[in-house]
């Protein structure tokens, strides 16, 4: 099957990947109703047609912290990107950097970040905060040494949502059944056997490699990690972060008018309007619906960026219209990505140059940084 959607690349990895990592990629936490929401709102949104405007010349680019993007899309952290193609963390961010593009990097990826800069480009880095803080100093370090450009610090993420397809397939089961069940899922799914378990040796969690012992399988490190949680931050810690990063620093997770003007208060570069993609709190609003209340109260004080329900490049297009300076995409590159590689996540990236080519000459937007509300209805 030609894949001409995000949609497509969905069934494309949901038959090549066992299915304990494709609803780790595809699932949302409780009911998955943000999940949903996330998009759906997108979906609510009507842009306003205009016909008869020079659109011959569109300029796709924008500036975010010093750094040109030929779009207003940026490859968004996802865990695990190691699992779901043979070194996908590398693959990923030389799709990103062909199409000039920032790729971020999870704290819970396979690859380090030292890794992806010496054989692609320097990504940015996405720091979830674990209890030992000494740890952590000595990540961030490297962190820097890698010349990462920006800090993406995750802020939704006190305790680990609830995820009942996780749970239901053993994603957090230590026990040997749930190892068992996993290891004849993989023997059901040849082609990711060869390329992952067989080919890519035995995997580890580089940036996290010495924080916890004997973390062996997938099972094993879920049920470490989930204790490594560090809930009592609060906003007195971005202090901490920034004595140890010189660079741009993004809170990731913010979702309300008032902890937006906290993050406004304390310092930091940017915010990511998210929900975690619907995998932290269920029944928590879509991250569309409250970007326009949040970009107007940080103003030009902050750059905006949001993430949740991006699908196309339509939905960058509204996004921008609402306030944003750019999209992460999460879900949508990993779908690529565990269907067909690097190409794959190529692909995508240039399906949604096609699509957002064609929201704004159909709106007659011909600059995506001077994108505003009168593009919608």
């Amino acid at each position: 099957m030609k894949t001409i959607s995000v949609a497509d690349y969905r069934l494309a990895a949901r038959r090549r990947l066992p299915r304990v990592l494709f609803d780790y990629i595809d699932g949302g936490s409780y009911g998955e109703r943000t999940l949903a929401a996330n998009v759906e709102d997108f979906a609510r949104l009507t842009l306003r047609q205009r016909v008869l405007r020079d659109v011959s010349h569109l300029n796709f680019g924008v500036e975010l912290f010093g750094q040109s993007l030929a779009m207003p899309v940026i490859l968004a952290p996802v865990g695990l990107s190691g699992l779901y193609a043979r070194r996908g963390e590398v693959q990923a961010a030389r799709a990103a950097a062909k199409a000039g593009i920032p790729f971020s990097l999870s704290t819970m990826g396979v690859a380090t970040a030292a890794q992806v800069a010496r054989e692609v480009q320097p990504p940015w880095y996405q720091l979830y905060m674990i209890k030992d803080r000494g740890f952590m100093s000595e990540l961030m370090a490297r962190v820097r040494e890698a010349g990462c450009p920006a800090l993406l610090f995750t802020v939704d993420l006190p305790v680990p949502g609830s995820r009942y397809r996780d749970a239901r397939h053993g994603m957090t089961d230590p026990r040997w059944r749930a190892r068992v069940s996993q290891a004849c899922d993989g023997l059901a799914h040849p082609g990711w056997l060869w390329d992952v378990r067989v080919r890519g040796g035995a995997w580890t969690l580089g940036n996290l490699a010495g924080a916890g012992e004997g973390l062996t399988s997938l099972n094993q490190f879920w049920s470490w990690i989930g204790r490594q949680f560090d809930a009592s931050l609060t906003w007195r810690d971005i202090d901490w972060v920034r004595e140890r990063w010189p660079g741009p620093l993004i809170l990731k997770g913010v979702l309300d008018v008032e902890d937006a003007r906290a993050a406004r208060s304390c310092g930091v570069d940017g915010i990511v309007v998210s929900n975690h993609g619907g995998r932290q709190l269920d029944s928590a609003p879509s991250s569309i619906s409250v970007l326009p209340d949040i970009a107007q109260a940080v103003g030009s004080d902050l750059t905006v960026l949001m993430d949740g329900g991006v699908r196309s490049g339509l939905d960058v297009l509204k996004a921008l219209s609402l306030g944003a300076r750019a999209c992460l995409i999460g879900r949508a590159w990993a779908f690529a990505l565990a269907a067909g590689g690097e190409a794959g996540v190529t692909g995508l990236l240039e399906l949604l140059r096609q699509e957002l080519r064609m929201a704004m000459s159909l709106t007659g937007c011909t600059d995506a940084a001077q994108a505003s509300r009168e593009l919608l209805t």
